[in-house]
């Protein structure tokens, strides 16, 4: 079986469940599970990147290019 067809087998399974314990208990999984691939995923920058960076960001904030937290707040009130 592949995997397309497990991961539909699996859903269907999962529609019939009643229980919210078992439910919880796969949501708790699949969420370590996400974290787990997320955390193999990431590459961390380079330190030439990381000093281009704060280079452009000193260069934005003295240039006025810039939102006050205040501003962003505002934005999402």
């Amino acid at each position: 079986m592949n995997l397309e067809a497990r991961k539909i087998k699996f859903v269907q399974e999962f529609l019939k469940l009643q229980s919210e314990e078992a439910i919880s208990r796969l949501e708790k999984i699949l969420r370590k599970e996400k974290n787990a691939s997320d955390e193999q995923t990431f590459e961390p920058m380079s330190q030439d990147d990381l000093n281009q960076r704060i280079d452009t960001s000193e260069s934005d904030f003295q240039n006025g290019r810039f939102k006050s937290s205040s501003e962003l707040l505002a934005k999402y009130e």
